[in-house]
């Protein structure tokens, strides 16, 4: 019996341990079944995070405006900016999240995902999902993140100088990557010049040092500002690696003050010389009738505001091509200051030869009659010329230097007008006979040069070259019945300081004037500058009469 007991006991076990192996075998079994047919997790919907920003609130707000960025969907960028602009509601009855566009008094509602129409409903059925300031920003500078892959590289390069004012860290991967894809140079440019302002606050001990030279290198202000940041920031530290840092942030920042001391002096120079190209055209005429003919024309000045009307009515007449109006203006200034000149010349100024001083006065009254006159037509009131597309706007070479198209052209406009004026006189007939005049009247007319006409072509050639001048001046200034005031008393100056009747010597006199003027004007003022100008004029005339470059010939002899 015992032994039947324990034979019974060995079975129970041993078919206790089998069915515990087999059910051991079908869990393993069941398990794997179950790895093999789960479903990977699916990442969420971009309907599904634009969805979320109905309910959170604004720090889940930020996060979420990260991950859609992170995204890199094409349609992120519209749906931001719908954000920024106040365009993003929630639907009251199903708590989706889409695009509002005012149709009206109602709302015209477009899928975020999609961009299909979702049909028009009233304002009361959206809740607009709020934004503060601080997210505002956050969505600028998203936004100019995206911007930095654009396929226009002018969009490229707006979104890279939105980066440099807020060059946070959460950019450097888009900044790197654009640097390695980038074909544009000035994007380029830009982008490593953000990718060193950020790299300047971060990183390795010699990633830090690189990236202060290449702010060194560099004269966009954000680089001169991140480096005297830096430099503050160090003031009190004393471990090596931090002196080391700002030792090299004070040199890069001496570096870029030298520079930009260097690009301020160009700049200085550069309106120097277009004002002395302004008084260049405005004071060549008056030296050619000075020379020739020994008449002080006070009436000049009003000659320069006569082409400056012209001009002003020439885009009265073409109000659809301003483009091209300077085109037609310069020849028609030049034809109609040129015939008031020889009407002038031919009414008054051919009776007075050889007394000066009825010269002067007939002149001073003409130049009143002229301001009279244009006064009775236009009005007293100043009158604005439009600057045409192809003038307006500035040369940018660098961040901190800028050359404005306007007085560009003008410098380039009275370098043709000097360089057509020389060929005229010393190739042509008329430039023969005139030279002529000028050297020896008495001689010329003994040769059979009618010097009367000379004198009145003479007259008319300065004036229409006036009258140029008064088409430049319309693209700096307003045009009024005052102009030619402003610009008669330096047109003398630069005459007498040059040499009378010598052009090179005009040349030479307005662009130094010009430019000294400029450097006189930040610590003298505009007014002390053209009197201390006028100071040295009279001194200079003191020492030489006949200016830089006088007169040749026995009539300047005489």
């Amino acid at each position: 019996m015992v032994l039947l007991l324990n034979r019974l006991s060995a079975l129970a076990l041993i078919a206790v341990f089998i069915c515990t192996v087999g059910v051991s075998r079908i869990a393993v079994a069941q398990d794997a079944a179950d790895a093999t047919t789960a479903v990977p997790a699916t990442p969420v919907s971009l309907s599904a995070q634009v969805d979320a920003l109905g309910k959170a609130n604004f720090k889940q707000k930020v996060q979420i405006v990260e991950e859609l960025v992170a995204s890199q969907n094409p349609r992120v960028r519209v749906i931001l900016q719908a954000f920024l602009d106040g365009e993003l509601y929630e639907r009251k009855d199903d708590d989706s999240v889409v695009i509002g566009r005012a149709a009206g008094s109602d709302i015209k509602l477009e899928s975020p995902a999609t961009g299909d129409s979702l049909g028009v409903v009233a304002k009361t059925e959206l809740k607009k999902i709020s934004v503060n300031n601080q997210l505002r920003g956050q969505l600028r500078d998203a936004l100019a993140r995206l911007s930095l892959f654009h396929e226009t590289a002018t969009v490229r390069l707006a979104a890279i100088n939105d980066v440099l004012k807020n060059a946070s860290a959460d950019a450097l991967p888009l900044v790197q990557k654009l640097i390695e894809t980038e074909t544009d140079s000035d994007v380029r440019e830009r982008a490593q010049l953000a990718q060193a302002l950020i790299q300047v606050a971060q990183g390795e001990h010699e990633e830090r040092l690189a990236a202060i030279k290449r702010l060194g290198d560099s004269v966009h202000p954000e680089a001169k500002s991140k480096l005297a940041t830096l430099i503050s920031e160090m003031a009190g530290a004393k471990d090596a690696n931090s002196v080391v840092l700002r030792q090299a942030a004070e040199r890069a920042v001496r570096q870029i003050e030298g520079r930009l001391e260097m690009y301020r002096f160009t700049e200085t120079v550069f309106f120097g010389l277009s004002l002395g190209s302004v008084l260049l055209l405005a004071a060549i005429g008056l030296a050619i009738t000075f020379g020739v003919m020994g008449v002080i024309n006070m009436a000049h000045g009003e000659l320069i505001m006569i082409g400056a009307y012209t001009t002003y009515v020439v885009q009265l007449l073409m109000p659809s091509h301003i483009d091209y109006s300077l085109f037609v203006a310069v020849p028609a200034a030049f034809l109609v200051a040129g015939a008031v000149g020889i009407a002038i010349e031919r009414g008054v100024i051919r009776h007075l030869y050889g007394r000066p001083l009825e010269t002067l006065l007939a002149t001073f009254g003409i130049s009143l009659l002229l301001q009279q006159l244009v006064r009775s037509i236009f009005s007293p009131l100043n009158r604005s010329v439009e600057t045409p597309s192809w003038m307006s706007g500035a040369w940018e070479i660098n961040s901190a230097l800028s050359l404005t198209y306007n007085r560009l052209y003008i410098i380039l406009f009275s370098l043709l007008v000097f360089g057509m004026l020389l060929l005229l006189l010393k190739r042509t007939t008329f430039g023969l006979n005139m030279r002529a005049v000028t050297q020896n009247r008495a001689m010329a007319k003994a040769m059979g040069i009618r010097s009367g006409w000379v004198d009145a072509l003479t007259f008319g050639l300065g004036s229409g070259i006036a009258g140029v001048a008064g088409v430049a001046l319309s693209q700096l200034t307003n045009v009024g019945p005052n102009l030619g005031q402003a610009y008669i008393i330096d047109s003398f100056m630069v005459v007498v300081f040059g040499g009378v009747g010598n052009l090179w010597g005009t040349f030479v006199g307005a662009l130094s004037l010009g430019v000294v003027n400029k450097f006189l004007e930040p610590w003298s003022g505009a007014v002390l500058a053209k009197i201390l100008v006028l100071v040295f004029i009279i001194l200079f005339i003191q020492k030489r009469p006949r200016g830089l470059f006088p007169q040749k010939g026995r009539a300047a002899e005489a």
